[in-house]
């Protein structure tokens, strides 16, 4: 992936405060033309930088108001089924590999405690699974963002300007 410029950090930026603006309307807000947006906006999708759309559904709003981490303990050698089976339990919303004393993080989604208890049991059957340790999120204290790193990076950009 390229490296990101200050114009592309600040369509970024724009986007998040205005998501549903048209081409026309985020150039004008930038101060930029509408083909440059237009062109920035088809190289950012192609280079990947925008997540999927999925990302925005919230998990309440499915039913699934509770969420839980799991911290599963595996056979390395299985790591590779044991992540296709963690991928068909649809509660199962994002699993990362670890280094320290677990393998797998799994964010998990549930309707309510007993269905929790469920899906850890599901989890749990799975072949080469050791153990499983779930953790209730109890709140969200910081939410899923990406616009202070962002603006991090702008400042970075005007600071090495004003130096350069």
């Amino acid at each position: 992936m390229r490296t990101l410029d200050a114009t592309d950090l600040r369509i970024l930026a724009a986007l998040s405060a205005l998501p549903d603006a048209t081409t026309v309307a985020l150039a004008q807000h930038l101060g930029i033309s509408r083909n440059t947006a237009q062109a920035r906006l088809a190289r950012l999708t192609a280079d990947g930088v925008f997540g999927p759309f999925e990302r925005r559904i919230s998990l309440e709003a499915l039913g699934h108001p509770l969420t839980a981490f799991v911290q599963v303990h595996v056979h390395q050698q299985r790591l590779t089924s044991i992540t296709e089976a963690l991928a068909r339990i649809p509660e199962v919303v994002q699993a990362h590999g670890l280094t320290g004393s677990a393998d797998v993080l799994a964010r998990v989604a549930a309707r309510s405690a007993e269905d929790l208890f469920r899906i850890h049991t599901r989890i749990l059957a799975i072949e080469g699974v050791e153990r499983a340790d779930t953790s209730l999120a109890m709140a969200e204290l910081v939410p899923w963002r990406t616009v202070p790193l962002v603006e991090s990076l702008l400042d970075g950009e005007a600071g090495e300007a004003a130096r350069g």
